[in-house]
């Protein structure tokens, strides 16, 4: 059999090329901060808290490093067929972390991270909820520089951590404040 292989030869490709004009145009795209919210969103839904469904991922160089959301310890029963320790107890929204089954979204993230040997140094971490004062800690301590939250969760010493060690806190929150359309 005879096949036709059409070859361009150089000169043709190198023609072409000085033909080629590179037009600007305006980016529509969302912006990296929505596209990795709208992200974090998706991982929240794994979640299995009753309460509140967290999702984080942490980003260094609009590179997606890990991932987390809420739950209890990898072989321990979840929220939503344990039943939730902090309802029992009558334990209101920002008091008695500890008190939980859960992990929060932020801390399994950063254990992923550090499971895998991820540095999470000069790192952005998004997250659906802004941190609580235990994880403001730990994302301090892992060299996170920068949060970018959702909604607001009622810890007035995270505020007062993140001030204080200068992280840079960002609210990002459009599209009237619900969950993310598709």
């Amino acid at each position: 059999m005879l096949y036709i292989i059409s070859v361009m030869d150089e000169f043709d490709l190198v023609e072409y090329l000085k033909g080629v004009k590179v037009q600007k145009k305006i980016d529509s795209r969302i912006s990296w901060d929505e596209y990795f919210m709208r992200i974090c969103h998706l991982v929240s839904d794994r979640s299995t808290c009753t309460h509140r469904k967290v999702g984080a991922i942490i980003v260094r160089e609009n590179r997606i490093l890990a991932t987390g959301y809420n739950q209890p310890p990898s072989g321990f029963p979840h929220c939503d067929s344990i039943g939730c320790i902090r309802e029992d107890l009558k334990i209101p929204s920002g008091r008695n972390q500890e008190i939980c089954y859960g992990l929060h979204a932020e801390q399994n993230a950063l254990m992923q991270a550090a499971r895998f040997g991820i540095s999470t140094n000069g790192a952005t971490i998004y997250v659906t909820t802004k941190p609580c004062s235990v994880c403001a800690r730990l994302i301090i301590n892992a060299g996170i520089v920068r949060v970018v939250y959702f909604s607001d969760y009622p810890d007035p010493l995270t505020d007062y951590f993140f001030k204080t060690c200068k992280i840079n806190v960002e609210l990002l929150n459009f599209g009237g404040g619900g969950r993310f359309e598709s």
